[in-house]
Parts: C-alpha cells; structure tokens; sequence
C-alpha cells in the first residue's frame, strides 16, 4: 500500500454487512492486503465508557456487571425494539465514536483506509466514502452463524434479524458506489472454493478502484 501524497486525505473505503454476512472477515482479508481497518464497533465500546455515568443515569444501574462495567447485552435488551431508548443511547455513544473516528482518518498515512462498521450510515466518515463494500450471505447461512455465535433463542435470532429488513436501502441514496460482497462460504463443505472466490472480488474490486 502506497502512502498518501503530501496535503491529500486517504482514500476512504466503507465496509458494512447484515448480521452474520461476515464483514469482520472481510476487514480480515483486506488487511492481508495491506489497508488500514478501523473497527467502528469496537470504538463504541471506548465511547460508551467514557459516557458511562450518563448511560447509567439513563438506563440504571441493573446494567453493570458485579465488577462495575456497563454489561453490553443488558442494555442492548434494554433498547432493542425501543425507537426511543435507542436515540438517547446513540445521543451518547455516537458523537464520541465520531471523534474517535475522524481522529483516526486524520492520522492516516496510506493512501487509503478501511471504516468497518454495523451502522455505517451513521458514522461521521459516511458522506466522504470513495465507496462501500456490502457484504452479503444467504439468510439461512447468517442464521445459523448467528446461532453459533450468540447462542440465543431461534426467535430472539429472527427478531434481530428482522430489525435489519431495510438495512440495503439506507445506503441507496449515497453518492459512493457499492460494491457487493458474497460471503456464504463458512458453512459450506466447499468453503475454500468459496474463500478463493471471496478474495478474488476483493482484489477485482480493489484493482478497478486504483487502490492496489
């Protein structure tokens, strides 16, 4: 990866994906190739620290853990389904993990850079995308991923999963281009045959674009 010319922004490259389509692999596969990926989610939980006394404040204190920590699933549960809830946690967690994201770009020295996160739309960094990889894999697929993963009811699975049913249109009116990503290959007897084609796409994507 080359690095940035004097005076000019790194290229920014989105990346996002439904529930268990595999993005996290994904970013994977793109550091491999030498790109910078920042971890959208994972900066979330910095900032959802440093707003603690004021999400406690909000949701309780049944939300800690015996050692003091904010229990993630707990006040998930306590927003899930709940338009309301949610605005007044992302009110706190969001404007500090847009700094945190800004902070980052800034500091980047490649010529481009990777923002990996669930709710990209609604990062600081969305209107200034070169463009978005969408990763994708069947539902049947995310499903049993998802059950792998979390260990939750069917039901519970399928509730989340259908809080997601819109989650393609909100990145249709952007003005970067998007690029899908087909991920189904984890669960599958062929999966290295499947691998092979993911990382293919990935580098015919990132050859059309000049980022290689």
């Amino acid at each position: 990866m080359m690095n940035k010319a004097p005076g000019r922004s790194p290229r920014i490259i989105g990346l996002t994906g439904t529930i268990c389509a595999g993005k996290n692999f994904v970013a994977g596969l793109l550091e491999e190739r030498g790109l910078p990926v920042l971890d959208v989610d994972k900066l979330a939980y910095q900032a959802v620290e440093a707003g603690r006394e004021a999400i406690i404040a909000r949701f309780g204190g049944d939300i800690l853990e015996p050692g003091g920590t904010i229990d993630r699933r707990r006040l998930g549960e306590k927003v899930f389904g709940k338009p309301e809830e949610l605005a007044a946690l992302e009110a706190i967690v969001h404007p500090g993990a847009n700094r945190l994201t800004d902070t980052w770009i800034a500091g980047r020295q490649e010529a481009a850079c990777v923002i990996n996160a669930a709710l990209l739309h609604r990062s600081s960094a969305f209107g200034r995308l070169d463009f978005i990889l969408l990763v994708r894999a069947p539902f049947l697929t995310r499903l049993l991923r998802a059950r792998k993963r979390d260990h939750l009811p069917w039901l519970a699975l399928l509730k989340r999963f259908d809080s997601q049913r819109n989650f393609t249109a909100q990145y249709s009116g952007g003005k970067a281009d998007i690029y899908n990503i087909d991920n189904r290959g984890c669960l599958l007897s062929g999966s290295r045959h499947f691998q092979k084609k993911l990382e293919t796409r990935i580098d015919q994507i990132l050859s059309g674009e000049r980022i290689r």
